[in-house]
C-alpha cells in the first residue's frame, strides 16, 4: 500500500529572512513522504530581505490540505499582516492542518489570521510582547509546544524548532536521525544569549530597530482590530 504523503506548506513573501524557512525546510523535507510547497499567491522569483532569490512552488489556489502549516517572518511581513488575501488563506489552511507552527515573527502572522488565540508562543525577541495583542500568550522560549501550535524564537531557533516538530510528527528516532545526518551540534563563537548579554550590546539593537518596530507595531494594532471585528460580525 502506498504510505499517503505528509504534505507541508510554507508561507514564503517577499521580504522574508531565508533562515525562517530554508533552516525548517532543510530537517523537514527529509521525513517519509514529505512534500514541502512553498506558497505564495503565485509563483514568480522574488527576493529575500538580503537580496536572495525565492521561488514559491505552488500558488495558494493550488495548495492541497496540509498536515503542517509553517510561517516564518521578516521584513516584508508587516505589509502582508493586513493583506486580506494572504490572512485568509493563511487561517483556512491553518484550520484544517494537523499542526500549526511558525518561526520567528511569523508567529504574528498566524495571531493575525486568528490561530493562536490562547495558545502559547515564541517569537523573536524584539517583537513578543506584540502575541498579545491576538491572545496569544507570549512564551519566551526557543520552542514552544501547546497542543498542535508549535513556535520558535528569533530565526535560528527554526532549526531546534523543525526538529521538535519531526519528532511529534514521526518520533524521535527519525527526528534523532536527521539531527545527527545534519550534524546539527551548534557551537557559537560567542557564549552569549539575549539573557546574559550586557546593554552596550543590547541598547543599540533596540534603538536601531525602534523605527520599523513602530511600523510593525501599527501594523499588528491594524490586524488585531480587523480580526476583533470579525469575530464581532
Amino acid at each position: 500500500m502506498t504510505k499517503k504523503n505528509l504534505e507541508i506548506g510554507v508561507l514564503v513573501f517577499p521580504g522574508l529572512t531565508h533562515l525562517d524557512v530554508s533552516g525548517p525546510c532543510e530537517v523537514l523535507a527529509r521525513l517519509p513522504n514529505a512534500r514541502v510547497h512553498l506558497l505564495w499567491k503565485d509563483t514568480k522569483t522574488f527576493l529575500s530581505d538580503v537580496g536572495l532569490p525565492v521561488t514559491p512552488s505552488l500558488a495558494f489556489d493550488e495548495c492541497p490540505d496540509l498536515d503542517i502549516l509553517c510561517v516564518g517572518g521578516g521584513p516584508g511581513m508587516t505589509s502582508i499582516l493586513n493583506d486580506e488575501e494572504v490572512i485568509s488563506f493563511v487561517a483556512s489552511k491553518g484550520e484544517s492542518a494537523r499542526y500549526v507552527t511558525s518561526v520567528c515573527a511569523g508567529a504574528l502572522i498566524l495571531g493575525a489570521a486568528g490561530l493562536l488565540t490562547g495558545y502559547k508562543s515564541a517569537c523573536h525577541w524584539l517583537m513578543l510582547d506584540l502575541l498579545e495583542h491576538f491572545g496569544a500568550v507570549p512564551t519566551p522560549e526557543r520552542v514552544v509546544i501547546d497542543r498542535n501550535r508549535i513556535s520558535g524564537g528569533g530565526v535560528t531557533a527554526g532549526i531546534d524548532f523543525a526538529i521538535a516538530v519531526a519528532a511529534e510528527v514521526c518520533g524521535d528516532n527519525i527526528a534523532k536521525s536527521i539531527q545527527l545526518f545534519l550534524e546539527y551540534q551548534p557551537k557559537p563563537p560567542f557564549d552569549l544569549t539575549i539573557e546574559t548579554a550586557p546593554p552596550e550590546l543590547l541598547d543599540p539593537i533596540r534603538s536601531e530597530a525602534r523605527p520599523w518596530l513602530e511600523r510593525r507595531r501599527q501594523a499588528v494594532e491594524q490586524a488585531a482590530n480587523t480580526l476583533r471585528e470579525k469575530a464581532a460580525a
